[in-house]
């Protein structure tokens, strides 16, 4: 890529980058972090730029913040096979591929009002990934099936 085409986000020092994301997601990704207008460290974000092999991507980087298994776990419903880089000393000190869990637990709630998860009783949820592409969930007591979009609803 000649230099004018570059992108340009100046490097964290120490943080997370998330890279490959779906195009679009970026948004969403914040949301899931709870990145909002109070948030006091930087964070750049890239939506729609150009990825290899023609595609687009979103790419997010949050400075002074290693993601917890809750939040990596939360991004593989909206991102499967991000990328999740951690930077220490502008370095990339580990990286590694987002993809959801086998069970997904006290994350997401089942949308079947007569779930006992939904009950008096205190009972977390359980989802087991059915599908990844498209990704598909099913509720570990009641059986029901959430969709792409109902999860993103939660998320």
């Amino acid at each position: 890529m000649s230099p004018d085409k570059e992108l340009k986000i100046e490097k964290i020092s120490k943080g997370t980058v998330i890279d490959h994301l779906p195009a679009g997601t970026s948004p969403m990704v914040l949301r899931i972090l709870g990145i909002d207008k109070k948030w006091e460290n930087a964070v750049s974000v890239a939506m729609n730029v150009p990825s290899h092999g023609g595609d687009k991507k979103d790419i997010v980087k949050v400075e002074d913040r290693i993601l917890e298994k809750e939040e990596t776990d939360k991004l593989s419903m909206i991102a499967n096979n991000a990328t999740i880089n951690i930077i220490e000393n502008y370095a990339v000190k580990e990286k590694h591929h987002v993809s959801p869990p086998e069970f997904l637990e006290g994350v997401l709630e089942c949308k079947n009002p007569k779930c006992v998860t939904n009950g008096k009783e205190p009972v977390l949820t359980c989802f087991a990934v059915e599908n990844t592409e498209p990704l598909t969930l099913r509720c570990k007591y009641c059986g029901r099936i959430m969709d792409k979009e109902l999860i993103e609803e939660q998320l």
